[in-house]
């Protein structure tokens, strides 16, 4: 819970940070939280929608189908090539009883809360010394659009549209607000002059 008045904004990290923060908790056996925010920033899902995933829906097909929480509508997500690999090398080493099981189980043998997740990346912020203010798992949301709009290129407007449909957005407006890409513009404003 947030105290009153306080910023509760979360950033986005850099996607090679993610990468590389991704990597070091695999090799540091951190299995279950690599994958997790491995999955949270290739799928763009709500933290919600991630703690669901089974095992069965990372491993049978390269897509699968949800209902989200939030919004009750339908989505369906693709699985990255490069992110099944990871998946399937995170699931040997977890070696989970039941492949019907949910992926992020915590050593109570109950999925992991929403305030749990968040608390174990501010602890991983700290430990690995991460370059980001705000994190929690909505980060891994704000990742996953920043790295669509920043690896779209001459087809930005374009990232934006998807993202707007993705994340169920009313507007393009609201998707560039939500990504922060509003403030950065306006912020560039200001070099504009010159002394």
């Amino acid at each position: 819970m947030s105290q009153k008045f306080s910023n509760t904004t979360s950033d986005y990290l850099e996607w090679d940070t993610m990468l590389n923060l991704v990597r070091k908790l695999y090799n540091n056996q951190n299995y279950k939280i690599s994958l997790l925010i491995a999955c949270g920033c290739f799928f763009g899902l709500r933290i919600s929608d991630l703690l669901g995933l089974t095992w069965e829906q990372l491993l049978t097909f390269d897509t699968f189908e949800l209902i989200e929480k939030k919004t009750g509508k339908k989505r369906v997500v693709k699985i990255n090539s490069q992110l099944q690999k990871h998946i399937q090398d995170c699931f040997v080493k977890i070696n989970p009883i039941n492949i019907s099981d949910n992926c992020f189980m915590s050593q109570k043998n109950s999925v992991y809360s929403i305030q749990r997740v968040n608390v174990i990346l501010k602890e991983i912020k700290t430990k690995y010394n991460l370059k980001i203010n705000n994190i929690s798992s909505h980060s891994f949301r704000k990742t996953f659009g920043r790295a669509v709009y920043n690896n779209a290129g001459d087809n930005s407007e374009m990232a934006l549209v998807k993202l707007s449909e993705l994340f169920n957005h009313s507007d393009i407006k609201t998707t560039r607000k939500y990504l922060g890409l509003r403030q950065e513009e306006l912020l560039e404003t200001y070099e504009l002059l010159r002394f």
